[in-house]
């Protein structure tokens, strides 16, 4: 099952994360603040953005990105797959039935 790494800015992760939950999309979606600094056509950019874990099925995976594609702010967002090797079995099952 994966996990989606999102980066967003502090006024669009709220939206994000409760619109992947609420649309049953993703069963939970953790948020940590965060500095990041990156290249932006052609210049180097610091901005405070929120990191969105969101706990997803294989299964809406696609729809995860095409929905964070849709209401993203940005031209070019971070969306980033990360597949677990091991997760407690009870976890992946709560998962799992909160995903449609």
């Amino acid at each position: 099952m994966p996990t989606v790494y999102i980066t967003a800015p502090p006024d669009a992760a709220d939206e994000i994360a409760e619109t992947l939950v609420a649309e049953r999309l993703a069963a939970c979606v953790n948020r940590l603040s965060t500095t990041s600094t990156y290249r932006w056509e052609g210049d180097v950019h610091r901005d405070e953005e929120v990191i969105l874990l969101a706990k997803t099925t294989d299964d809406a995976y696609d729809d995860v990105v095409a929905r964070v594609t849709e209401i993203h702010p940005y031209d070019v967002p971070c969306l980033e797959r990360f597949d677990e090797r091991d997760v407690l079995e009870s976890f992946a099952e709560w998962r799992a039935e909160s995903v449609e």
